[in-house]
């Protein structure tokens, strides 16, 4: 099962650096509870719907 980062629309990968990351801007003290909470309960999660524009279209 995926985890929720897989899915997220602020989770990039970067082909040059081979390696994902997440593009949230976040400052120090919100890195340190998201961290420490982990990966579930992520306050920015955004579910990366591709087919989101092409429903709008229908």
């Amino acid at each position: 099962m995926a985890s929720s980062c897989d899915m997220c629309a602020h989770y990039v990968y970067d082909e040059e650096d081979d390696f994902s990351e997440c593009l949230v801007n976040m400052d120090e003290d919100d890195f340190a509870r998201f961290i420490a909470r982990g990966y579930d309960n992520c306050p920015y999660f955004q579910l990366d719907d591709e087919y989101k524009i092409v429903r709008h279209q229908m």
